[in-house]
Parts: structure tokens; C-alpha cells; sequence
């Protein structure tokens, strides 16, 4: 099955899931439901597969596929796997299910109050689909041409669905946060169009690709770094920053982060994290993998104002998560944090930064679903999002308390969780070559124990507060959904090397294309040593 198309059934088969469960009528929701889980479990089979025939030590992309699109632009249907995508592949693969499950009765359309679980869920569908090409395409066109359209299914989600008896105010800041979510990431998107017209154009002028230019990716990181484009640096730089630009809204990098909060607490808990740990991973994603490889010396130009934006992001986020008296806006908040850790890793350009970069994007995704979707949990059980209205919890309802702790510690970085891993390996790949950047960031840890654990106490301990001895514990369907997540972050907190070992080659490719090298340690032999000895720390 050497020819068999494995990327292109990879993403197709949740678009042809998305269409059937639309062909459902309306009334059978229990079907559009179920169908909808089992499509998704098979995609989650499949990206499996993928990765036990995906070899570390073999050719940078595998699975190619390649065939003519639009010819006459140089644009075509190219799909291909590295280390860096299949992890991200995975984790969307492996949570999607799981988000079908956590939304399983929140399929009501805001306004009407309509039970359409087929639309809902179909709409999770497609945007799984676009996300998972987004991680494959090897054509730049083509990669921007689903960047942009999963913003729309992702806008219905936000806006579209909610609780039955949802306000006039509240639906008027539903619809006003889905908005918004949409007119950042279009505007975002529409600088980023620029700058692929604009590299389109140098690749025509430099001959790539034939007299019509090419948006071959591979053919266009392999002029970028030889110095076959000839374009001037101003140039270069000033498409760098296009990409740069829709990669940060779509992150969210601080200050262009504002749309995230409002989007979390409007969408319903599966929606939001669909958009925080899976979506927002596209942006992250084209940072490593567009932003260096296309233009490496515009990577290393701004690199240091980039890290001063996600050092700011990560204290930034952290601070406002302090004073939240809204539980999902607190979570919310988290995760502009943790982003910024992210972006931190990926332009420290470092092995160690890019791949505890790379593993924090999947811990993120694990640990925010596991956090996010249980204080969903509790207020769909309350009816309320103010901390201050909880108290005693964990007395009526132990289970979801305990799953609530272990995710908050999680977010926290707690040694022996997923996310300590790779918060760690970003801290040391960062301190090598900045080191003022990961002293500051190191902060947020105080900060970030700080928020987690002065909201369980003000939740989940003391007395039980009026209205919360109704609170029942987590049912069957709510363990299923947030027992894996716990089990996850387990494992890969004490066990991350299988996907680390999916990383490293990819990352240890990215800087060796980028011509980057690890800096070397100042110790007192590299320090009596010659000049010519000391250069592999340098950025080349």
C-alpha cells in the first residue's frame, strides 16, 4: 500500500463524516451523535496507524502525496508528515472524540433553542478536517486556503450554540465574542494573504518552479536557504512579519490575544477547547514550521523582540488569571500564558526550546481540555461561572474535585505531569541563548500555583455554600471524557519519550535547515579555547 493515499484519507474522512451526518433529519439526534463519534474514533485509528508506520530516522516527510492543482499559479495538492505534525495530528485525532462526548447535549442553537445535533456536531467535523490538512500541506496556498476557511465553522460553534436559556444580554456577548473572533483572525489572515501574493511573486521573479513560480513548499524552503532567493532582506522581512502577524492572532501572542477570552467563556466547554487546543495549535504550528524555514534570517532578526512579546504574554496572562472572578475567563487567561511558553520555546532556537515547544502545544491541548471541560461540568451542574458562588465542592462531589485538582496541577507544571516536561525543556533551551527572557518566565510558576490553587480552595474546600448540595458527581459519559485526559497527562509526565522521539528529528531538521546550531555551555574548557572553537553557539 505503498501508493495508497494516507494523508488525503486522513482529512477527507471527517469531511465525508460532516456531510452523512448532515443528510441526518434533525429528530435523530442520537444518531447524528453517535455517527459522529464513531467517524471521529476512526480518524483517531487511523492517524494510529500513521504513527506506528511513521519512521523517526527516515525522510523528513513521509506519506507525500503530490499532484497538479492550479497549474498555472505553480499551486498543487502536496501532502506530507514530519515528527512535529504527526504529534499534532494525534492530538487532535485523539481529542475530538472525546470533545464529541464532553458536548453531548449541547447542541441547542442560540435563539431558537432547536436541538440540531447534526449541525453541531458536523461542524466539529469539518473543522477537525481543515486543522489536520493544515498540519499536512506541504503547498503554501494550500495550507493558507484551510488556515482561513476552518475560521468558519469555528464561528458557528462560538455563536451558534449555548443553553436554552441563555439572556438577551448573554446572547448579544456570544454573538459579539464570535464576531470578533472572526473579524482578528480574518484581518490576520488577510495580512498573511499579502505576504503569500508577495513570496508567490519572488519565487516567479527568481525563476522557481518554472516561469509561473511555485508555491511548493519544499521548494521554496530549499531557495530560502541556499540563498537562491533574491530578494532583499526589506523584503524578506516584511513578508516574514505577514506570516508572523496571522500566527500570532491565531496563537494568540500577546497584544493580539483580546479575542481569546471572550471566545472561551461564550463558546460552550467542547467548543472552547476545540478552539484552545486544537485550532490555536495552527498558529503555533506555522510559526516552526512557515515563519523559520521560509525566512530564517528574518526568524533570527526578530527573535528577540518575539520572545519579549511571549515573556510579556506569559507574566501577562498569568497576572489576569489572578484576578478573574469568572472560572472559564480564568482558564482562559491560563492559556495566553501558556502560549507564550510556546512561542518562547519555538524562537529561543534551540533543540531543547523547539521541542519542549512542540511537546508543550500537545500537553497544553491535554491539560486545558481536562481543566476546561470539568469546571464545564460543574457550572452546567450550577448554572454559574462566578467562583465566588462555589465553595465545599469536593464534599458532595469528590470525583469531579479530585479530576479538577489534577488538571489544575497540570496547568501549574507540576513534576510528574505532562506539562512540567516540556515547560522544563523550554526553560533550559531558552536560558542557553536568552538567558534574561527564562529567568523572567521562570516567574510565572509562582504565578501560575498562585491562580490554580486560590481557585480550587475558594471552589472545592470549606463548607458547602447554598445551592451547591444539589451538585452531583461525575456521571459515566463525564469520566469517560475526562478519565483518558487524566491517564494522558500521567504518562507523559513520568514517560514522554515516545513523542519526544517523534520530535527531535523533526526539530534537530528544522535548525539544521535554518543552518542554527544549540549554543555551547561556558565552561572553563570552552572558555580558554580559541575563537575559531566557540562559533557553533552562534546563530548562522
Amino acid at each position: 500500500m505503498t501508493n495508497y493515499p494516507w494523508l488525503t484519507t486522513l482529512w477527507l474522512a471527517p469531511v465525508i463524516g460532516a456531510v452523512i451526518v448532515l443528510a441526518l433529519p434533525a429528530s435523530r439526534r442520537t444518531l447524528a451523535r453517535s455517527l459522529a463519534l464513531v467517524i471521529s474514533l476512526g480518524v483517531l485509528v487511523f492517524g494510529v496507524v500513521l504513527a506506528v508506520r511513521f519512521d523517526p530516522g527516515g525522510a523528513q516527510y513521509q506519506f507525500v502525496e503530490s499532484h497538479e492543482w492550479i497549474p498555472a499559479f505553480g499551486a498543487g495538492y502536496t501532502l506530507g508528515l514530519d515528527g512535529i505534525g504527526l504529534v499534532l495530528v494525534l492530538l487532535t485525532a485523539a481529542l475530538v472524540p472525546l470533545l464529541i462526548l464532553a458536548g453531548w447535549h449541547d447542541e441547542r442553537e442560540v435563539g431558537t433553542g432547536k436541538r440540531v445535533a447534526h449541525i453541531y456536531v458536523a461542524l466539529i467535523l469539518l473543522v477537525e478536517a481543515m486543522v489536520l490538512i493544515s498540519f499536512v500541506a506541504l503547498d503554501i496556498l494550500l495550507f493558507y486556503v484551510f488556515f482561513e476557511a476552518m475560521l468558519i465553522p469555528m464561528y458557528f460553534l462560538i455563536g451558534g450554540f449555548g443553553p436554552r436559556d441563555i439572556d438577551q444580554q448573554l446572547r448579544r456577548q456570544r454573538s459579539r465574542a464570535a464576531v470578533k473572533f472572526l473579524l482578528y483572525n480574518l484581518f490576520g489572515g488577510l495580512i498573511m494573504l499579502a505576504a503569500v501574493i508577495g513570496l508567490y511573486v519572488v519565487t516567479a521573479r527568481d525563476g522557481l518552479g518554472g516561469a509561473n513560480g511555485t508555491f511548493d513548499f519544499r521548494t521554496v524552503v530549499a531557495a530560502a536557504n541556499s540563498g537562491q532567493l533574491g530578494a532583499a532582506p526589506i523584503v524578506l522581512n516584511a513578508l516574514f512579519l505577514g506570516f508572523m502577524f496571522a500566527f500570532a492572532v491565531k496563537a494568540p501572542l500577546w497584544p493580539l490575544h483580546t479575542w481569546l477570552p471572550d471566545a472561551a467563556v461564550s463558546a460552550t466547554p467542547a467548543s472552547a477547547v476545540l478552539m484552545m487546543a486544537v485550532v490555536d495549535k495552527v498558529g503555533t504550528f506555522g510559526m516552526l514550521r512557515y515563519c523559520l524555514l521560509l525566512f530564517p534570517d528574518a526568524s533570527k532578526t526578530y527573535a528577540p523582540l518575539i520572545i519579549t512579546l511571549a515573556v510579556i504574554g506569559i507574566i501577562y496572562g498569568a497576572l489576569l488569571a489572578i484576578g478573574q472572578t469568572d472560572v472559564m475567563r480564568l482558564i482562559a487567561y491560563t492559556s495566553i500564558s501558556h502560549f507564550g511558553f510556546i512561542i518562547l520555546g519555538i524562537f529561543a532556537m534551540t533543540s531543547q526550546g523547539q521541542a519542549g515547544a512542540t511537546l508543550y502545544m500537545v500537553n497544553h491541548g491535554i491539560s486545558t481540555a481536562a481543566l476546561f471541560l470539568v469546571a464545564g461540568f460543574l457550572v452546567s451542574r450550577r448554572g454559574s461561572r462566578v467562583i465566588a458562588e462555589y465553595g465545599g465542592v469536593q464534599k458532595v462531589a469528590p470525583i469531579l474535585a479530585g479530576t479538577f485538582f489534577i488538571a489544575g496541577l497540570a496547568t501549574l507544571s507540576l513534576p510528574g505531569l505532562a506539562p512540567f516536561i516540556s515547560e522544563f525543556l523550554v526553560l533550559i533551551g531558552t536560558f542557553g541563548r536568552y538567558w534574561g527572557a527564562a529567568v523572567i518566565a521562570t516567574g510565572a510558576l509562582v504565578l501560575a500555583a498562585l491562580y490554580v490553587l486560590w481557585m480550587y480552595q475558594r471552589m472545592m474546600t470549606g463548607p458547602v455554600k447554598e445551592g451547591n448540595e444539589r451538585l452531583y458527581d461525575l456521571v459515566p459519559r463525564e469520566l469517560a471524557v475526562v478519565g483518558p485526559l487524566i491517564v494522558a497527562l500521567l504518562f507523559l509526565g513520568i514517560y514522554p519519550k515516545p513523542v519526544l522521539d517523534f520530535i527531535n528529528p523533526a526539530v534537530s531538521q528544522t535548525l539544521t535547515t535554518i543552518g542554527v546550531h544549540d549554543p555551547v555551555p561556558n565552561t572553563p574548557a570552552t572558555s580558554e579555547a580559541g575563537p575559531a572553537d566557540r562559533t557553533g553557539g552562534a546563530h548562522k
